[in-house]
């Protein structure tokens, strides 16, 4: 009894498909963009060999890059960013999949890292924020939408660089 009823909902629920194909089109065509942004610094001499940013001035042209790791550990995607004027990144990850395993999500899977500084007196790498290793990204309920398209954008950083010639502080 229980299985012909299911079979009969399953009959209906297919003919609504093929009567209504644009309610499943609308779905199938929406295109789901991943993207992260953030800011890259040079950190003052006065701050260095702590995480805080107070007087640093932002970087243009500095790298990043985006590693995501699948749940097998292994890189399913890797590019690098470079800033804008103003030391900002846009990373619109394309060709990323997500996929239904919550470890491939972005917040799980993915980090940012610092990789180069165009400036010659700005050009070591630091660990603020996790720069080193890598930033986990962080979700900030920002998204863009259009009517086939939707961007979810996720925070990044702020990363820094830091200054050859300061002087380490007696404290590290």
């Amino acid at each position: 009894m229980a299985s012909s009823q299911l079979l009969i909902l399953l009959s209906l629920l297919m003919l609504l498909l093929l009567a209504f194909p644009s309610i499943t089109a609308a779905e199938q065509e929406k295109k789901i963009d991943v993207v992260v942004e953030g800011v890259v610094y040079c950190q003052s001499c006065e701050q260095t060999g702590t995480w805080s940013l107070s007087g640093a001035k932002p970087i243009p042209a500095a790298k990043v890059s985006v590693v995501c790791k699948n749940h097998q550990d292994q890189v399913s995607y890797y590019k690098v960013f470079e800033t804008d004027g103003n030391g900002y990144f846009y990373a619109q990850l394309k060709g990323f999949k997500m996929s239904q395993c919550l470890l491939e999500h972005p917040l799980q899977a993915c980090h940012v890292k610092s990789v180069s500084s165009p400036l010659q007196n700005c050009n070591l790498l630091t660990n603020v924020n996790y720069g080193l290793y890598g930033f986990s990204l962080r979700y900030e309920t920002k998204k863009l939408l259009g009517s086939n398209y939707e961007a979810v954008i996720y925070a990044a950083g702020p990363l820094a660089f830091r200054p050859d010639h300061c002087p380490l502080p007696s404290h590290v």
